[in-house]
């Protein structure tokens, strides 16, 4: 038997896609599986292998793949450049997953922007800027065909200036385009510089607020995966199977800890993806999907979806202290998330804090000045009188650089969000910023 590819048919922002197939059908690599009904937002559905539709629920097409997949792919129909970008069901790849098209569909009337969020910013994820190193003119060309879809003035490359290959690869690009109008902007290695009111502050000098959308700004905020497959729907007529991403962690062997794979097809498993890094450690402590700051507990059955950046084996849990407090921030993990991993250290919550700058909008919260701290002391010792014996923190570079100035003093260890992802791959925690 061939390798089951699962397909929820809700993997976006908007409406669930409605079946196409039923069950027993044979389907081929880029065929419509599910389809965005006519009026609502969201987004069609793709078969990313050839075979046969082994189960159709009200929640998810699976597929049995064929033996001896190539890369061919049923071609889109449409002829204009924002028909084929909702025909090819592409949406936010950056985490979100609002669908590409609804975010197109209002062009400028006035001097509008395209930004393109290269910044990368999750820790341990690479596969957006290997891709940049690896085919620089696909992200310009996908931006030149979003400007004019939107009728922007001008566009902008939004990238960290650590990235130095990938910047140097963008540079030359532009080089022989002379009359171009797009430009980089080079971002300082702060999380979470690819927060998209981050990006408009650092790029247009403008802090909009918590429930403003960057078109206040004049600016359209783009994902750069988003922008390649963009190119991709227009130029080679492709509907969106296939995902960048990043396997990290406790993998086997310990001799390739971060690995980067090009166009894996939807559908496939999280425990395939690990299988093709390699294989997975005995022990690890957790499956993260996404990154370290954001990213939500996963398992090996699970399947891989449009959004999906990147899979993390996490380092085993240590023995947490009987007693934690909680502080939440709008950048990092919210207080489910930190209550799962406080559970998985052994740890009771006895107090929850939110950063003073995370505001209340709709089911989640957004920071008012992302990236850019206004001290955390008063919420620690709120945590410390509460009875934390420890605290457990999802904060930003800056804010977990203002809590190392006061938790340490108060007795209270530090644990952070990001700790097993970052153990697993040997990186530097995030914890008090060293000038």
């Amino acid at each position: 038997m061939g390798e089951t590819f699962c397909f929820p048919l809700k993997q976006h922002i908007g409406a669930q896609a409605a079946p196409t197939i039923v069950k027993g059908d044979t389907v081929v690599r880029g065929q419509l599986i599910a389809y965005k009904e006519e009026n609502c937002l969201g987004a069609n559905i793709y078969s990313s292998v050839s075979g046969v539709v082994t189960e159709v629920t009200d929640n998810s097409i699976l597929i049995e793949a064929d033996e001896g997949q190539d890369k061919s792919y049923k071609k889109l129909t449409a002829t204009e450049p924002l028909a084929l970008i909702e025909e090819a069901g592409i949406v936010g790849l950056g985490g979100a997953g609002f669908p590409t098209y609804a975010k197109l569909s209002k062009p400028f009337t006035d001097d509008g922007v395209v930004i393109v969020n290269a910044a990368e910013c999750e820790p341990v994820l690479n596969h957006n800027i290997r891709a940049i190193e690896e085919n620089p003119a696909q992200l310009v060309r996908g931006l030149e065909i979003t400007m004019d879809v939107v009728n922007a003035k001008r566009g902008i490359i939004a990238i960290k200036k650590i990235h130095t290959k990938a910047v140097e690869k963008l540079q030359n690009i532009l080089k022989d385009r002379p009359d171009s109008d797009i430009e980089i902007h080079l971002l300082e290695n702060m999380y979470p510089m690819g927060e998209e009111r981050a990006i408009i502050r650092e790029c247009l000098g403008k802090l909009l607020g918590v429930q403003s959308l960057p078109l206040e700004a004049g600016a359209i905020v783009i994902n750069a995966e988003t922008v390649c497959r963009i190119e991709e729907a227009v130029d080679l007529k492709k509907p969106f199977i296939d995902k960048n991403m990043t396997v990290a962690g406790k993998l086997k062997g310990n001799s390739n800890l971060i690995q980067v794979f090009f166009d894996v097809p939807l559908g496939i498993s999280v425990g395939a993806m690990f299988e093709k890094a390699g294989g997975l450690s005995e022990d690890y402590g957790e499956l993260i999907m996404g990154g370290p700051f954001t990213g939500k507990r996963t398992n090996i059955d699970k399947p891989v979806i449009k959004t999906t950046g990147g899979l993390i084996a996490a380092e085993c849990f240590p023995k947490g202290p009987e007693k934690i407090g909680i502080l939440v921030c709008a950048c990092g993990a919210n207080k489910e998330r930190l209550e799962e991993i406080a559970k998985s250290l052994g740890s009771e919550v006895v107090g929850c804090e939110y950063c003073k700058q995370a505001k209340p909008v709709k089911d989640t919260r957004k920071c008012e000045n992302p990236g850019k701290c206004p001290g955390q002391v008063q919420k620690v010792m709120a945590l410390k009188k509460a009875g934390a014996q420890a605290v457990l923190i999802s904060n930003c570079t800056d804010c977990s650089n203002t809590v190392m100035s006061c938790a340490p003093q108060l007795k209270l260890p530090v644990y952070h969000c990001t700790d097993g992802a970052l153990r697993a791959v040997n990186e530097k925690l995030v914890r008090k910023i060293k000038s």
